[in-house]
């Protein structure tokens, strides 16, 4: 398993009316615990990018628990449980506030795509490289 803690402030422009952390931007806080986790086992989105190969996000799932609010200093931790399947990847979420109190939990599955011709990839060896040591 690759398991990583990521924190993030909420902004003043994150909130809605109520100051509440607005629903909409949970998945891209899921995205921020995603770039950090590649950046935390030494590879970075932009590598992965740049070796032609793209990660669109497939589906999508979140479970709003409690309202974060503004200015709440968010814990994003994001998991890995097992290597790629194949074509896909799956990334699983939580995030706490300060307190440490679940605000929300989510998850997200994503494929690997060529950059240059748009059709689905299976995982590339040097991904899987990279993160088998993880599941041994």
């Amino acid at each position: 398993m690759i398991k990583v803690t990521t924190k993030v402030r909420v902004r003043y422009g994150e909130t809605d009316q109520m100051g509440y952390i607005y629903y909409g931007n949970y998945p891209s806080y899921f995205e921020v615990g995603r770039v950090e986790l590649f950046r935390s086992i030494g590879l970075s989105y932009k590598d992965i990018e740049d070796s032609g190969v793209m990660l669109p996000v497939a589906d999508l799932s979140v479970k709003y628990i409690k309202p974060g609010r503004y200015d709440d200093e968010l814990s994003v931790t994001t998991y890995i449980n097992k290597l790629p399947d194949g074509v896909r990847i799956f990334f699983e979420y939580e995030i706490r506030n300060q307190d440490e109190i679940v605000l929300t939990t989510g998850s997200t599955t994503l494929y690997f795509m060529d950059k240059k011709t748009g059709k689905i990839l299976r995982c590339p060896e040097l991904i899987k490289s990279i993160m088998e040591p993880f599941f041994e």
